[in-house]
């Protein structure tokens, strides 16, 4: 990388702490936070999925550590900080990125479902910015949140009633964040992911599902988890991303760009 990009979007001497960094999308952001030079916290309740993606950070050449911790959960929120701290001794970025997504019928959700997912997708979103937001305004750090919204929070998506509305309520919560932080340096932005196969999504995807997907989306495939990397530089880089706040991107191969 020449010196110009790496001034550009390089994050050396920064510290990302990414949720949900032990599943595909987010496990791939961090790698490609780490292959720019920040020091990463994997965050998940799996520890040997943890330990897998801390191993590919360092095989690749980059620092991880693995901190096992429930998004839900405000002690393991307050947790994953004091680990950050205490082993990195800061931190710059934070990624939300753990969720949950079910395919149910709208008259077959129960009150534990729906509840359930707007636990992780916002509640979890909403704790982290209330934990890593106070230690950013406390310390003056000119941070970088990046939550991990979804374009089923722009536009609904059949099937997935309670998944969609818990993004656009992400979305909602990402721009009032960013208005209200951005006086004191605090960037805070959503990627919108189309269609990215995951663990989330597989069971819904059946073929008639898939050939709609395509139809609708003009570069008529599914992305690639690393094809979010270079989006989330854009908007973690407190240099090539020093005046973006309050945005919902999109990385969907055009899909929000068809109507018919």
């Amino acid at each position: 990388m020449s010196d110009y990009l790496s001034d550009l979007f390089g994050l050396d001497g920064q510290v990302a702490v990414v949720t949900g960094g032990t599943g595909v999308l987010c496990g791939h952001m961090a790698l490609g936070l780490a292959a720019a030079g920040a020091k990463v916290v994997v965050v998940g309740r799996d520890h040997d999925r943890g330990a897998e993606r801390v191993s590919q950070i360092e095989s690749a050449g980059g620092t991880a550590s693995f901190c096992p911790a429930a998004a839900t959960s405000r002690e393991d929120v307050e947790q994953v900080l004091e680990f950050a701290l205490a082993t990195y001794g800061r931190v710059d970025i934070l990624v939300n990125g753990a969720g949950m997504n079910r395919a149910t019928p709208f008259f077959e959700i129960t009150e534990e479902e729906w509840n359930q997912i707007l636990d992780v997708n916002l509640r979890g979103a909403m704790l982290a910015c209330q934990v890593f937001g106070q230690y950013f305004l406390d310390n003056s750090i000119p941070g970088s949140i990046i939550n991990l919204g979804s374009m089923s929070g722009i536009t609904p998506l059949s099937r997935v009633f309670t998944y969609s509305a818990s993004k656009a309520a992400l979305h909602n919560l990402t721009q009032n964040l960013a208005r209200e932080w951005a006086p004191r340096g605090i960037r805070v932005n959503a990627l919108a992911p189309g269609f990215f196969p995951a663990e989330q999504n597989r069971k819904i995807l059946t073929e008639d599902r898939v050939k709609n997907i395509f139809a609708h989306t003009p570069m008529g495939r599914f992305g690639e988890a690393d094809e979010l990397i270079g989006a989330t530089l854009l908007l973690a880089s407190r240099h090539a991303g020093s005046f973006i706040t309050g945005v919902i991107l999109p990385v969907d191969g055009g899909f929000a760009s068809m109507t018919i």
